[in-house]
């Protein structure tokens, strides 16, 4: 009984085997999906999926790759789509910064500007906030302190940033990463239980040769498991116990 919290299947890379992809996960035990936007294109596909597949739910972002890329009249047009859209979607995100690809105080000023405003609907909505904080966890961290859900995507800060976000009641997301991160390792064996939730950002990150998928979310909790003398099946039931609690499922 696994949940994968953060995925792409509407991503072209599943377009030739979408509902084998969604099938493998269904008998490897992933019982709901979270699939998220990060852009007008893949909102409106992640609505689609969702409103397909009753176990797979939206969450409507606007990255910041987006925020750098797009012009203000395109920013307002993903805003706009996302305030009108919300109660189709279970979040807002994923939105953030991202440190690691954007390297000019220019862009990272945009990026912060355009976060701000993904902040807001966050808040005037009360859903929780999907953060890609790539670099730049502790800088999200300060932006976001004034709300009440919050999950930090495929977390890969440090360990200091990542106690100061479990402190304040937020949730922490270990990839798939965590099968061969040192680093994700350590994070996953200190973050309090209480305050973990999986996923496998498929297609990306795969613990295995090629494309990463949902089904592969066995990998993260047999790892989780091992690392912290846990049974897979406590991990697996109390990380889908932290994603319906967040989410509201």
């Amino acid at each position: 009984m696994m949940i994968d919290s953060h995925c792409h299947l509407d991503f072209p890379r599943f377009d030739s085997d979408r509902y084998e992809v969604i099938e493998r996960a269904r008998i490897a035990g992933v019982d709901e999906i979270i699939n998220s936007g990060v852009d007008y294109k893949t909102n409106l596909s992640t609505l689609s999926l969702a409103d397909k597949y009753e176990h797979i739910h939206a969450t409507l972002g606007l990255g910041p790759g987006v925020a750098t890329s797009k012009s203000d009249d395109d920013i307002g047009h993903i805003l706009s789509q996302i305030e009108q859209n919300i109660e189709n979607a279970v979040g807002v995100g994923e939105a953030g910064l991202d440190h690691f690809h954007c390297k000019t105080d220019a862009g990272r000023a945009r990026q912060m500007e355009v976060f701000k405003k993904v902040i807001e609907i966050a808040e005037t909505v009360d859903k929780p906030l999907v953060i890609h904080g790539r670099d730049a966890e502790y800088e999200a961290l300060q932006l976001v302190r004034h709300l009440n859900n919050v999950v930090f995507h495929c977390y890969g800060g440090s360990l200091k940033t990542m106690n100061q976000i479990t402190d304040a009641g937020y949730y922490v997301s270990i990839p798939t990463l965590v099968c061969f991160s040192k680093h994700h390792q350590s994070l996953a064996k200190h973050l309090p239980l209480e305050r973990m939730v999986i996923e496998t950002d498929s297609p990306y990150l795969s613990p295995r040769k090629g494309r990463n998928e949902p089904a592969f979310l066995v990998d993260s909790v047999a790892t989780i498991a091992k690392l912290r003398a846990m049974e897979e099946i406590e991990v697996a039931q109390v990380t889908a116990q932290n994603t319906r609690r967040v989410f509201g499922l």
